[in-house]
């Protein structure tokens, strides 16, 4: 109206009836309880108060307009948070080119990282302190996820046997049977966990309980008490680092692998999911190409 100086005019611009525009500016009048235009049988004519609160809305509206933007940029995952949960394995060895890549690509998302064993990563994306999270289980100790979760498989991995370099099953041409190791003093991750749990049923398929004797949730513990001779150990391939004095093989079971989960919160917006899954998935690639034993998963679509 302060432009056509009429309200008919006005709502020809708009696509309203006349009376409709006039009824809403009468109702405006009425809210902010002060006259807004002068009418005139020719027209209407605004009052201070009426330019006034054009010139505000003006910058309300382009600060709205702001806002549409920042949330379209939010929602691409150009801008935003991410709150990463992982496991230490995956933080070694998967997570370092991933968050380069993510980052450069990203400068404006602010990432956060919390570590921690599936277990302990979970209830804090339950309870929505994390958005996404890297996740392992077993072949022979399957879990199910929370309900409600995405999730996208990252990589496989085998499940290596590490023994000293003088062990008789070291550097054979071909991958041992878990039945050869009944009488061999193992070495595990401590009591209650996921590696521990594989290793106690990988055995009894083969019919004898393992006798543990040394303990450590540190795989490079482990292969420093196996370089030393003091018994043998499985581990998931991410856990595996080539050293002097210890040879590993994959085993021989079907059943034998880890595999790598990233879980998606339903809060998450799709933009920095994709992103982010983008440049997990190629370091996935670059990280099975380096290792032993790992084989990455192609990308959904």
């Amino acid at each position: 109206m302060l432009r056509t100086g009429s309200f008919a005019d006005a709502a020809r611009q708009l696509g309203y009836t006349g009376s409709a525009v006039s009824q809403q500016m009468s109702a405006l009048e009425r809210q902010v309880r002060t006259p807004l235009f002068e009418r005139g049988a020719h027209g209407v004519r605004p009052t201070p108060a009426a330019e006034f609160i054009a010139r505000r809305s003006l910058e309300a509206l382009g600060s709205l307009r702001a806002l549409e933007d920042d949330v379209e940029l939010l929602l691409d995952g150009v801008v935003g948070r991410l709150r990463l949960g992982s496991f230490p394995t995956a933080s070694e060895r998967l997570l370092p080119r991933a968050l380069s890549a993510f980052t450069t690509d990203h400068p404006q998302v602010d990432v956060q990282l919390d570590e921690g064993e599936p277990a302990e990563l979970l209830p804090m994306m339950e309870s929505h302190e994390l958005d996404i999270v890297l996740v392992y289980h077993y072949g022979l100790v399957p879990r199910r996820w929370p309900r409600g979760l995405c999730a996208e498989k990252l990589l496989t991995e085998d499940l290596l046997l590490l023994t000293s370099t003088g062990h008789p099953l070291a550097g054979g041409s071909q991958w041992p049977s878990i039945e050869l190791l009944a009488k061999e003093t193992w070495i595990s991750t401590r009591s209650g966990t996921s590696a521990a749990s594989m290793l106690r049923r990988l055995c009894a398929a083969a019919g004898f309980e393992p006798l543990v004797a040394y303990r450590s949730n540190n795989y490079a513990v482990l292969q420093g008490l196996v370089a030393a001779g003091l018994g043998v150990a499985v581990v998931p391939a991410l856990g595996y680092t080539p050293s002097p004095g210890v040879s590993c093989t994959p085993l021989a079971h079907q059943d034998a692998y880890r595999q790598v989960v990233a879980l998606r919160s339903p809060a998450t917006t799709e933009g920095v999911w994709r992103t982010m899954l983008t440049a997990l998935h190629a370091s996935a690639r670059e990280t099975a190409v380096d290792a032993i034993g790992i084989a990455a998963t192609s990308a959904t679509s």
